[in-house]
């Protein structure tokens, strides 16, 4: 089977590279560092010893953050080794990891066929692979194998979706899975689904995402953009993805929020100018976050757009309660641990998925409120803002929610350790 599945990755090549080339016409960053992708490195390896961590885009290197910094603090004679597969990740991981220097170095993992990851291990010579959430490929479990290398899956999650699809490649995936030194799970469901494939040694450590302390300088940016807003209130619409956006404005009008700012933030900056074509097509009148620097958000402005990276923490700060995108259509869901990590209520959509015990949890907390779709959200949203007793309350319960799951990176390292000697 695995023969098969190179065969079949080296035939889709050249597929694979046009539309690497094609992304890169509204996201450049998808045409750099091309010899990455091929096991190529113009720069030579680190001189100490690597840790090597895969994260595959923004969400995981968010999630990684914490678990980079007590390595780092654990392992000081080590670099990182970052990897991923998409250059918003990248920017990401530049961006979290800038003040370690030389100690934190990035690359993309190469596509997975022998071959090319058998370069990228031969070059970079990682001590440990320790693979973020859900990232598991045939060919890297394989090499790795073969060239002596440990590997961790941690804050591993499973839904049952994804383990549907991958019962039907069941040949293919055991044997990845069943290749893994050790995995932490963030969930005894997702510790469940992952033994099913005859993975060894799983242990169930939380989510590490719980312990991502919100950043200071994020915090005051946050400050900053509620004074530039005024006295008005602000809901954010965190994280949308493709066709939500579209819900969110067409139930605007009939949604009885008043003079609230609503701040739509977009999950893909690749979609930014999409978005803002939405907003102006619904005739409500726009800000762009990139556009708006020091002046203040005039009380005409309906639509705040969140065109920029890296400032999820400051949106949060500056919001009065959050809608967490990819949850009203079947999308599985985000992560909603950030704005309950600064107090704010929570309203999520129907489809939760990937996110599926957390979001539960967070009800059950009282920290987060389900809706069934986007006219409910913008209502259950109105109430909120008119109601403060009811709206600061759930927001004391999303603080307390986020802080009483803490703990989970350093559970992840009692099982990394051992196979770090």
């Amino acid at each position: 089977m695995r023969f098969l599945y190179s065969l079949a990755w080296w035939l889709a090549l050249p597929l694979v590279l046009a539309r690497l080339w094609s992304r890169g016409s509204k996201e450049p960053g998808y045409r750099q560092h091309l010899g990455e992708r091929l096991g190529f490195y113009k720069d030579s390896a680190p001189a100490s010893r690597v840790i090597w961590v895969h994260a595959v885009s923004v969400g995981e290197t968010r999630a990684a953050e914490p678990l980079i910094d007590a390595l780092l603090r654990a392992y000081p004679e080590h670099a990182i080794l970052l990897t991923h597969m998409t250059p918003t990740g990248r920017t990401t991981g530049k961006a979290l990891f800038a003040k370690q220097g030389a100690r934190v170095v990035q690359s993309y993992l190469p596509y997975d066929t022998g071959w090319m990851v058998g370069r990228f291990l031969r070059h970079f010579a990682p001590r440990i692979c320790i693979l973020m959430e859900t990232e598991v490929w045939p060919n890297v479990m394989a090499q790795c194998a073969r060239h002596h290398v440990p590997v961790a899956l941690v804050n591993a999650r499973l839904s049952e979706r994804s383990l549907a699809k991958a019962q039907r490649l069941s040949a293919l995936m055991s044997e990845a899975a069943r290749a893994f030194s050790c995995v932490a799970a963030q969930t005894e469901a997702d510790a469940r689904r992952l033994r099913s494939f005859g993975t060894p040694n799983v242990r169930v450590t939380g989510s590490i995402k719980f312990d991502v302390a919100p950043d200071e300088n994020m915090l005051a940016r946050g400050a900053q953009l509620r004074a530039q807003v005024g006295a008005r209130p602000v809901f954010l619409c965190a994280s949308t993805r493709e066709g939500e956006e579209a819900l969110i404005l067409g139930a605007l009008p009939t949604a009885a929020l008043n003079d609230a700012l609503v701040v739509i933030v977009p999950r893909h900056p690749q979609r930014f100018d999409e978005v803002a074509r939405l907003v102006q097509a619904q005739g409500l009148s726009l800000c762009r976050r990139s556009a708006l620097g020091e002046d203040a958000v005039g009380p005409d402005v309906r639509i705040l757009l969140g065109d920029s990276m890296g400032e999820m923490f400051a949106y949060y700060a500056a919001c009065d309660l959050a809608f967490i995108g990819g949850s009203l259509l079947p999308l599985g869901g985000q992560n909603l641990i950030e704005a309950c990590a600064v107090g704010k209520p929570v309203l999520i959509g129907p489809h939760t998925f990937n996110f599926a015990t957390v979001s539960e949890d967070a009800i059950a907390a009282g920290a987060a409120l389900r809706v069934a779709d986007a006219g409910e959200m913008l209502n259950e949203a109105a109430r909120l803002l008119r109601s403060e007793h009811a709206r600061l309350a759930m927001g004391v319960n999303a603080e307390a929610f986020a802080r009483q799951h803490r703990g989970a990176t350093e559970r992840t390292m009692a099982l990394l350790n051992p196979l770090l000697g």
